[in-house]
């Protein structure tokens, strides 16, 4: 029903109701029904049909606002996945370039290494486009699937702890918190070295608290740094939630990675 014709229905429902009632009463009901029977009359009939009214309109307008939402919902979340195609495609037209170059150079480690990553990132990809963002799967179990096949893929071990409960989080903050773990485990398979990743998830009193830490050789905490690891990423994801980010990493002495957010 559009907005003009609920307009007209409020308008007209206390006319026809106050107006009808008391041409009805004069007509009919003049001898037989006293002034003041007859203001209690209509007041109990003007609160009844009134609330029922009112009970019907909020009805379409929580039905409304609940479909414009879910549409917001699903706008976020094709707009991130077109993000992550236009990364993914830049991502890989670079590597493919890397390729033919040490491919010319004949230097087969490099190439093969290259090979490796264009092989994740497909895989990755792939699994994100396999996410229906209508299926009725839970976002944990969507974690737990990723990192799995991450873990298979890398050949790096995860300690995971996930402690979450279902629709704690909007669709769209889901695509961010799923955008945060990739960019974190890319960087982690790319740089790291590392031969472990704890991974905790878990909600708090007062939010959520993601943490990734990895046993690999760390870096610089300075802004090239930051940048050269693919960390920035991380901390603008975390700002679209308005959510905390901490990263910690020293030479030798492996990445922390602390989300904080709430609900």
């Amino acid at each position: 029903m559009s907005n003009r014709l609920l307009i007209f229905f409020t308008a007209l429902l206390p006319t026809i109701l106050i107006g009808g009632f008391e041409f009805f009463r004069h007509k009919t009901l003049l001898h037989r029904l006293s002034m003041e029977t007859g203001n209690y009359l209509i007041t109990i009939l003007i609160f009844l049909i009134s609330y029922a009214f009112a009970v019907w309109i909020f009805h379409i307008i929580e039905t409304k606002n609940h479909r414009i939402a879910d549409e917001r919902e699903m706008r976020a979340i094709y707009e991130e996945r077109e993000r992550l195609a236009k990364e993914l495609h830049d991502s890989i037209a670079q590597t493919l370039f890397l390729l033919k170059v040490n491919l010319k150079k004949r230097k087969l480690d490099e190439a093969g290494a290259l090979i490796n990553s264009i092989d994740t990132q497909l895989r990755q990809a792939i699994f994100n486009l396999r996410m229906n963002p209508a299926e009725d799967i839970s976002f944990l179990k969507r974690i737990e699937n990723w990192l799995e096949d991450w873990s298979t893929v890398s050949g790096i071990n995860i300690d995971s702890n996930i402690q979450l409960i279902e629709t704690c989080f909007t669709p769209a903050k889901e695509v961010q918190l799923f955008g945060i773990i990739q960019e974190a485990f890319t960087n982690i398979r790319k740089h790291s070295q590392a031969s472990n990743v704890s991974f905790k998830f878990h909600l708090t009193e007062n939010g959520w608290v993601l943490d990734i830490e990895d046993n690999g050789v760390g870096f610089e905490m300075t802004a090239i740094g930051l940048k050269q690891y693919g960390l920035t990423m991380v901390k603008e994801r975390a700002d679209r939630l308005g959510a905390t980010c901490e990263i910690n990493s020293q030479k030798g002495l492996g990445t922390k990675i602390i989300v904080r957010g709430k609900l």
